[in-house]
């Protein structure tokens, strides 16, 4: 869907935020929770933002009350952590230098795309990574000449005409997995270390990978892109059945995506976040 102008009546925000989650867009929902004294945000308030703090549709209350939430809308479609807003509409530090009256509580809800599984490859173990892929929330999409649907059926999208992966578009975000049985290694790394992935794993042998490792860089890859990818792939299980196999490389890529998170969401020195405690009090403006 295109890009609207802000609404601020007349617009069902809980249907338009569908519609975004939809087309994949990233944006936050703010829901006013609670409200004190003379504040023009009312309970139940709703308005959505994009990422860069803009007003989508909605209303959460004008001025001061509208930049704290938005500069929150900000920061929690960054680190994908919800936010609790306190905003003291009292202090005479906001606005035009005199007080609005009352207080509010907001309720701040980063809605991001759901991040890409790209399995590359057929097997039992690909469909193993595909059923625990779907069922953590990724979007996965598989592949393939030998894929066919009755193998995956969680995926969101399957490549059964694609044998040089010229399909494969990660974003960065994205995580792929190599899990092409030793006939595709070498061409599907290639794409993938063409592209912005943020995580590559090769499913091999210790051996089968260091020869994999050993190719590329001879085609010309240096030591910064082949440490891009995890060979060979998975936390050490020990794992032996394919079932376990996935698992292991799965289990990797969570905690790969989760520290991703913890990181972002890790308050830097001087940060307002660091100081206090949730829900987080907000005085005219957010750091």
């Amino acid at each position: 869907m295109g890009v609207r102008p802000a609404d601020f009546t007349g617009t069902d925000i809980l249907q338009l935020a569908a519609e975004l989650s939809a087309a994949g867009r990233a944006f936050a929902l703010g829901v006013v929770v609670e409200a004190q004294g003379s504040s023009a945000g009312r309970a139940g308030a709703k308005a959505l933002f994009d990422v860069q703090g803009e007003v989508i549709a909605g209303w959460v209350g004008g001025g001061c009350a509208e930049s704290t939430v938005a500069h929150a809308a900000v920061e929690a479609c960054a680190t994908g952590v919800p936010q609790l807003v306190e905003v003291d509409l009292d202090s005479e530090v906001l606005g035009a230098g005199m007080p609005c009256g009352g207080r509010m509580r907001v309720y701040v809800e980063p809605v991001l795309p759901r991040p890409a599984l790209w399995i590359l490859g057929h097997g039992r173990v690909a469909e193993c990574l595909c059923h625990f892929g779907a069922l953590l929330g990724f979007t996965v999409i598989v592949d393939d000449t030998a894929a066919v649907a009755e193998r995956f059926p969680e995926a969101a999208h399957i490549i059964a005409d694609d044998p040089d992966y010229t399909a494969v578009t990660p974003a960065a975000g994205d995580f792929a997995v190599v899990a092409t049985q030793h006939r595709g290694d070498h061409e599907s790394l290639r794409r993938l270390l063409s592209s912005e992935v943020g995580h590559i794993a090769l499913i091999a042998s210790r051996k089968r990978a260091g020869l994999v490792l050993a190719h590329l860089r001879k085609a010309g890859f240096d030591r910064q892109a082949l440490d891009r990818i995890r060979a060979p792939a998975g936390l050490a299980l020990g794992a032996r059945t394919p079932e376990e196999i996935a698992l292991s490389v799965i289990a990797e890529i969570v905690l790969v995506r989760r520290s991703r998170t913890d990181r972002e969401a890790a308050p830097q020195p001087g940060d307002l976040a660091a100081t206090r405690a949730e829900p987080l009090r907000l005085v005219g403006r957010m750091r």
